[in-house]
C-alpha cells in the first residue's frame, strides 16, 4: 500500500507538471513563439534627430566590432554617438577615439563623468552622464545601445520608423547572442527562452499590459518620454535596468516594444561555463528582489515544470509507474516543442530541444549561487564593482 501510494503521488505530481505546460503553451502570451520582430514602419517626412549613448568600461575587447557599426548608421536624419567612457582602464576611450578617425561615419563624442556616487550603479551613471550631454543637444530620440552590441547600417532607420510607425515612445530588440562555444550552445538561446517566458513579448507591446521589460542592450527612447519618466535618476540604484526602465515608461504613460532583433547582435563571447554562470548569477537574486520566500517557490517551480518530466518518465518507467512514466513524457514532449522555435531563431540544432531540462538546472544552480553570493556580502559583482544591495524592482510585471 505504502509503494502504491507513492507511485499514486508521483502520478499526480506529473500530471500538475502537465498542466503547467499546457498552461505555459495556451496562456503565456505565447512566448514560445520568435515572430515578434520590429513593429510596421512609418518612414517620417523629416527624419528626428537621434542621439546614440553607448556606456562602456573596460570594452577594449569588444569595442572593434560593435562602435563601427554604430558609426557606419545609413540614417536619413541628423545622429551622432556620445560614448561614455564610464573609468576604464584598458584604453577603452582613446581606442573609440582610434577607431572614429579610422572609419568615420556618424560624429563621435567620447567623455567620462567619473565614479558613481552611492546610490547610483556604474552602468546609469554613465548613462545619466551621457543623456546629459545629449540633451543639450535636443535630440528628439535617444538609443541607448551598450559597447558590445553591433548595428547593421539600417539598424538605426528601422528603429526610429517602427516607433514613428506604431506610435512608441520606447522601441527595444532583443540582440541576438553570441551562440559559438558548446556552453553558448547549451546556455544562451534557453537565456533568451526563459526571458520571453518571464516578460512575454506579446504583453509587452499591448496598450493597458502592466508587464513591461525591455533589453539593455538596444533601447531607442524619446526624449521627452525619458524627461517625464525621470529616466536614469528614478532607476538609479536598479541592477536589471532595462526591466526598470521599461516599468518607469510604463508607468510614465508611454508605449513599450520588445522583440527579437534582426538587425542587432552582441558581439561578445561567453565561452566557458564560468562566463555565462557570472552572467546569469550577478542579477537572478535582485530579479526575486532579494526574497528568501521568492527563492524558494522559483527553485520548486522549476523543478516542478523543467525537472519533474524527464524524472517521471525514467522513474515511472523503472517502477512500472505507467501514468507517471506517460504524463511525465507528454510533459517533456510540450516543453521540448516549445523550445523549437527559438533553436531555430538561433541556427541550433534540434536535439538540443530535449536537453532542456539539463539547462534548467543550471539556471536553478546560478539562481541559488547568486543568493548565496548575496548573503556572503558579495552581491551583484560585475567589471570590478559589487552591488552589496541592488534595488529590485518594486512594482509586479
Amino acid at each position: 500500500m505504502g509503494q502504491t501510494a507513492r507511485v499514486s503521488a508521483f502520478a499526480w505530481i506529473s500530471a500538475v507538471s502537465l498542466a503547467a505546460w499546457l498552461w505555459l503553451l495556451l496562456c503565456q502570451g505565447f512566448f514560445w513563439r520568435t515572430d515578434v520582430r520590429l513593429p510596421p514602419r512609418r518612414e517620417p517626412d523629416v527624419w528626428p534627430y537621434v542621439c546614440v549613448v553607448v556606456p562602456a568600461r573596460d570594452e577594449a575587447a569588444v569595442l572593434p566590432d560593435s562602435l563601427p557599426s554604430l558609426l557606419a548608421q545609413e540614417y536619413p536624419g541628423r545622429a551622432e554617438v556620445i560614448l561614455v567612457d564610464d573609468g576604464s582602464t584598458d584604453g577603452t576611450g582613446e581606442l573609440a577615439r582610434d577607431l572614429a578617425r579610422r572609419h568615420g561615419g556618424l560624429a563621435l563624442t567620447v567623455d567620462s563623468p567619473g565614479e558613481p556616487p552611492t546610490g547610483w550603479t556604474g552602468k546609469l551613471w554613465a548613462v545619466r552622464h551621457g543623456i546629459g550631454l545629449a540633451r543639450a543637444r535636443g535630440p528628439e530620440f535617444l538609443l541607448l545601445s551598450d559597447a558590445d552590441i553591433a548595428h547593421t547600417p539600417d539598424s538605426l532607420r528601422a528603429l526610429v520608423a517602427s516607433a514613428e510607425g506604431g506610435g512608441f515612445d520606447m522601441v527595444s530588440q532583443m540582440a541576438r547572442l553570441r551562440v559559438a562555444s558548446v556552453w553558448e550552445r547549451l546556455v544562451v538561446p534557453a537565456f533568451v527562452y526563459f526571458f520571453a517566458q518571464l516578460y512575454p513579448f506579446r504583453r509587452i507591446g499591448r496598450k493597458g499590459s502592466r508587464t513591461a521589460a525591455a533589453a539593455g542592450g538596444c533601447v531607442l527612447l524619446r526624449a521627452a518620454t525619458a524627461d517625464r519618466a525621470r529616466v536614469p535618476d528614478a532607476i538609479r540604484h536598479a541592477v536589471i535596468d532595462d526591466v526598470a526602465l521599461a516599468r518607469a515608461v510604463k508607468h510614465s504613460g508611454g508605449h513599450v516594444w520588445l522583440g527579437l532583433a534582426d538587425r542587432v547582435d552582441s558581439v561578445r563571447p561567453y565561452p566557458r561555463l564560468h562566463d555565462l554562470w557570472r552572467m546569469v548569477s550577478r542579477s537572478a537574486y535582485a530579479q526575486l528582489r532579494h526574497n528568501p520566500l521568492l527563492l524558494a517557490g522559483t527553485v520548486a517551480g522549476l523543478a516542478l515544470v523543467y525537472l519533474v518530466p524527464p524524472v517521471a518518465l525514467a522513474g515511472g518507467a523503472a517502477t512500472g509507474d505507467a501514468a507517471a512514466a506517460w504524463l511525465g513524457a507528454a510533459a517533456w514532449l510540450v516543453m521540448t516543442g516549445t523550445y523549437v522555435p527559438m533553436l531555430r531563431y538561433y541556427g541550433q540544432p534540434l536535439w538540443l530541444a530535449p536537453l532542456l531540462p539539463f539547462t534548467a538546472f543550471l539556471y536553478l544552480l546560478m539562481t541559488v549561487d547568486s543568493a548565496v553570493q548575496h548573503y556572503r556580502g558579495r552581491g551583484a559583482a560585475w567589471k570590478g564593482r559589487t552591488y552589496s544591495r541592488p534595488d529590485a524592482v518594486t512594482d509586479e510585471a
